[in-house]
């Protein structure tokens, strides 16, 4: 697995679609997710700590996490089929049980940035479809 950093959010006022970059730690390849509107505000809103008026959706589910004793390990980003990315949360239960849930990257991001937990991009993931981030480098975004 690849320790990777949310590196850019790209939001239009449109409906177009948004987007999250991802970039390796040690390395300088990177790669866009296509996500929605909600998630790229939500991703948007954690990643500079500001608050709603009201818990969002992400809020619910981290405080439902919380009151259940369990926290985020980390996410992975584990496959690529058809065009879409696919994404594992990891959780640490209180009686110290793990457990993997399937979600959207973007969900994941969102819960993620929330309470710093790492992200990592599982290496097959990493080689289909990342580009330099040298901006030398022809076709980078």
């Amino acid at each position: 697995m690849i320790a990777v950093d949310l590196s850019r959010i790209i939001q239009s006022d449109r409906q177009d679609p948004q987007y999250i970059y991802l970039k390796e730690k040690e390395g300088d390849r990177a790669f866009p997710i296509v996500i929605g509107r909600f998630e790229a505000d939500e991703i948007e809103r954690k990643v500079s700590n500001k608050r709603a008026a009201r818990p969002m959706t992400h809020d619910l589910i981290h405080a439902i996490l919380a009151a259940l004793g369990a926290h985020i390990e980390q996410i992975v980003v584990d496959d690529l089929r058809d065009s879409t990315f696919h994404a594992k949360l990891y959780l640490r239960l209180t009686e110290g049980q793990g457990k993997a849930i399937d979600c959207r990257p973007s969900d994941a991001i969102a819960l993620a940035s929330a309470v710093r937990a790492p992200i990592f991009v599982e290496e097959h993931v990493m080689n289909q479809v990342a580009k330099s981030e040298n901006p030398d480098e022809e076709g980078f975004f």
